[in-house]
């Protein structure tokens, strides 16, 4: 029965800031006794067809996912796909631009770093910690805590490269709306990830009327009161409830595949609004 079967919903590979490989990522997903995974790189797609095939046979299902970066009123919003169609299509034509813009900052912020003195940094380092061109902010945390600038991972970005410190330098100008419409016309779903991160509840009002489909309730560490909290926002909203563990491998300790699991029912949910949607044949 579908109540004893659970997802993790928000799983990162070595395809953009995770530390595992795709098939990494289903052993431990097996390993944990999870039915459901989706795995949901940053601006790109490339894992999913592996954890599709190295799941092959063994009763896991793999979702289609995404995460995309945006912001509005200066805040990073993040916004998970589900469902999305990875091989063609408007978001598909628009993720070898988001890697220009991340490869774009990624040298950026390396400037600025070399400019405080931290001048032992390249470019090709960086690169090197990802299989596609999807750099990001925690390869640098990973490159400045391995060259003794910093005590840890959390200390990068404090010191260095978090919003208003020396390094940091900003994305490209994509707002949710844009990323949500992004996902509708992929043929996906769109969520709203860690709303308890971001801080910015105000702004869900304005993204369900854009579109948005659900947010992320349930997130590794978070107190039993935080959940609730997201709950009765999704359930005033008539948005989707998900979650998972935003596992990146040994690059968050803290964190695992299967740690935040949510019950298969949600993705069942989430599957009825989808065929439900005219985007889709429904309606």
């Amino acid at each position: 029965m579908t109540k004893d079967l659970f997802a993790d919903l928000h799983i990162h590979t070595y395809y953009s800031d995770g530390t595992s490989s795709p098939g990494e990522v289903v052993d431990e997903a097996v390993k944990n006794g999870l039915s459901c995974i989706a795995i949901t790189d940053h601006d790109v797609a490339d894992g999913v067809l592996p954890a599709q095939e190295a799941a092959r046979g063994l009763h896991l299902e793999v979702i289609a996912g995404i995460e995309l970066s945006s912001e509005l009123e200066d805040k990073d919003i993040h916004i998970l796909g589900y469902f999305i169609d990875i091989h063609k299509g408007p978001l598909v034509d628009k993720l070898e631009s988001f890697l220009d813009e991340r490869v774009r900052r990624m040298k950026q912020m390396i400037v600025n770093l070399q400019a405080v003195g931290i001048k032992d940094i390249t470019f090709e380092e960086a690169a090197a910690l990802t299989k596609s061109r999807a750099v990001g902010r925690a390869h640098l945390a990973v490159l400045l805590l391995q060259k003794g600038h910093v005590s840890s991972f959390k200390d990068a970005f404090e010191k260095y490269l978090a919003q208003g410190r020396p390094g940091y330098a900003p994305k490209f100008k994509q707002t949710p709306f844009e990323a949500i419409d992004l996902i509708h016309q992929n043929g996906g779903l769109a969520v709203m990830a860690h709303p308890m991160l971001t801080q910015k509840d105000e702004l869900i009002p304005r993204l369900v009327k854009a579109g948005l489909d659900g947010i992320e309730v349930y997130y590794p560490n978070c107190m039993p009161t935080v959940t609730e909290f997201y709950k009765k926002i999704a359930k005033k909203n008539g948005l989707l409830m998900t979650g998972g563990s935003d596992a990146h491998g040994k690059a968050k300790v803290y964190t695992y595949v299967g740690k935040e699991a949510i019950p298969y029912e949600l993705v069942e949910k989430m599957k009825a609004k989808l065929y439900s949607s005219p985007l889709n044949g429904g309606g």
